[in-house]
């Protein structure tokens, strides 16, 4: 999650960034009203009749290396026919732009919608849940035979970054200690092909499509990704379903998107038992960016700034507690 002073909306950096695209003027103010911001400010726009996505992100809330080796990873991806969102070059023929604006540095990048409805939205049927683990194992099978050119990071340089963000945000000792744990369970897992590389690490209902006429998954938002145990994908989406569906509902849901998965990538169940601990990896991680996000403050802050405030401090009192 950004830091909390990149969550406010701002419409003229967007079309300043939008200059470098073809783009709609005509419809341009009412689809960036919709625009999102977490991890990136996220504004719609239309072309040509299509939607698209520009994504915005302070350059030093992201590493350069990961944003290129993420566009490198989709585009092999989309040479392998895998249903993933489509980068849009700008008009100079570049896929991420770094700009120089009045508001500060900025990457930016385009994005074409997919089709399809959002995995949240759905009934979670068996059929649904097959096809969602299957586009899961076949990104886990892509990304073992994968060659990066430019390489994102690992989760050994996101434990490096967590350890400096609980030091400079004076985390209690529970956190640091509960970090050396996660480094020591990491530390004995074995690392092969089958079950360890390039990540999603946001494999989440909201970033998962159903496309109801072709019967597939369109996948978008691979920003977070990261080298990791593959597992770590498959105890992101477990933890989603648990919020969404009750006790036997989400055993059946576990039961079909394994089912799928192993259609298109092998798991053991040595792999499976490694589940809690990618989730004390998840959880960590977490932490560590929303103590970041909220620690500084502003004078006058508007009521949805209180209000997420609370929200995310109700979040890290929770992890805190758990530890």
């Amino acid at each position: 999650m950004l830091k909390l002073r990149y969550l406010f909306e701002n419409y003229d950096l967007a079309k300043e960034a939008l200059k470098h695209w073809a783009h709609d003027d005509h419809s341009l103010d009412e689809a960036l009203s919709r625009f999102r911001i977490s991890a990136n400010a996220i504004y719609p726009f239309y072309h040509n009749n299509g939607i698209y996505f520009l994504r915005l992100a302070p350059t030093e809330e992201k590493l350069e290396r990961n944003l290129i080796g993420e566009l490198e990873f989709i585009q092999y991806l989309r040479k392998n026919n895998y249903p993933v969102m489509e980068p849009v070059a700008s008009l100079s023929g570049k896929y991420l732009l770094r700009l120089n604006t009045q508001w500060g540095n900025y990457y930016a990048c385009v994005y074409k919608g997919v089709d399809g409805v959002q995995i949240k939205n759905t009934d979670y049927s068996d059929n649904i849940m097959f096809i969602y683990g299957k586009t899961l194992g076949r990104l886990h099978s892509l990304s073992s035979q994968y060659t990066p050119a430019t390489k994102k990071w690992a989760y050994t340089d996101v434990l490096d970054w967590i350890e400096r963000v609980l030091l400079e945000y004076h985390a209690p000792d529970s956190m640091r200690s509960k970090l050396d744990a996660v480094k020591d369970n990491l530390l004995y897992l074995p690392q092969s092909n089958n079950c360890y590389g390039l990540v999603h690490y946001d494999f989440e209902p909201d970033n998962v499509f159903y496309d109801t006429v072709k019967k597939h998954c369109n996948v978008i938002d691979f920003d977070d990704g990261m080298y990791h145990w593959y597992a770590v994908d498959i105890e992101q989406v477990f933890g989603e379903l648990s919020e969404a569906l009750n006790h036997k509902e989400l055993k059946r849901a576990k039961i079909e998107f394994i089912r799928g998965y192993k259609e298109e990538h092998a798991i053991t169940q040595d792999d499976l038992t490694t589940l809690p601990i990618m989730r004390q990896f998840i959880d960590l991680f977490s932490y560590a960016r929303l103590i970041r996000c909220v620690a500084e403050t502003f004078d006058n802050e508007p009521d949805w700034l209180i209000g997420l405030r609370v929200k995310l401090n109700s979040h890290i009192k929770k992890f805190e507690n758990q530890a």
